[in-house]
């Protein structure tokens, strides 16, 4: 299995639920596996030090014993866009270091999950984007769509914008979240027809459980070309 890239349509889609389910998925399966939030925003501090929850929920998913460091190079506090946040803080945020950060993960595991954060344009610097560092490596992407008024064009917006860079595709999931969607049978029934991508995963509310995970995680093997 290869390195995967998981975006969403917008900010608290689900993208960290849908990534602990695979990372618990694997570690059960017994591939080495580890999640990478290589930027986060909305940090807190815990014994100084500024940590991410959703980086920490991906680090207790794989069970990896990877420093923390590692799996989220970029923590600013500030729960706003990463690029405003790192340029508050006087950082800007280097592509290399966190292409560096991938390779050597890469190294040590038989997959790796990295997670964006927001949606599929967010910037990165004044130059580029989670976009334009994704295509620069070629990795395939996950979609998370949350089911919620306007996930239609936002879906089909971001599928559209992941194609235009020349990327795969390789499916989407679609995260029901509450409140219920009104009509959301419809709604899902629509994106399946116009994404041109199989729908992998549908998750009722947030739903956990090891038979989520396992779906899904079967479902992207199937599709992912062995290392």
């Amino acid at each position: 299995m290869k390195t995967l890239f998981i975006t969403g349509t917008d900010t608290g889609v689900g993208k960290t639920h849908v990534s602990s389910l695979l990372l618990s998925a694997a570690r059960a399966a017994g591939v080495r596996a580890c999640g990478y939030k290589p930027v986060a925003s909305g940090c807190e501090r815990i014994d100084g030090e500024l940590r991410n929850e959703d980086a920490l929920a991906l680090q207790a998913a794989a069970g990896t014993r990877e420093p923390y460091a590692a799996i989220n190079p970029y923590a600013f506090e500030p729960a706003i866009a990463p690029h405003i946040a790192a340029r508050q803080a006087g950082v800007t945020i280097d592509l290399g270091r966190l292409t560096q950060g991938a390779q050597q993960l890469e190294a040590r595991h038989d997959w790796l999950l990295v997670e964006g954060a927001g949606g599929w344009l967010v910037p990165l610097n004044e130059q580029a984007s989670f976009a334009d560092w994704v295509a620069a490596h070629g990795w395939p992407v996950l979609l998370v769509v949350a089911m919620r008024l306007g996930c239609i064009n936002h879906a089909l917006l971001s599928a559209e914008a992941i194609r235009s860079r020349g990327l795969r595709l390789i499916g989407w999931v679609a995260n029901e979240l509450p409140p219920a969607q009104p009509q959301v049978d419809d709604n899902v029934r629509t994106l399946e027809q116009r994404l041109d991508a199989p729908l992998l995963a549908r998750l009722s509310c947030g739903a956990a459980g090891a038979m989520a995970g396992d779906g899904l995680l079967q479902g992207l093997r199937a599709r992912l070309p062995a290392r």
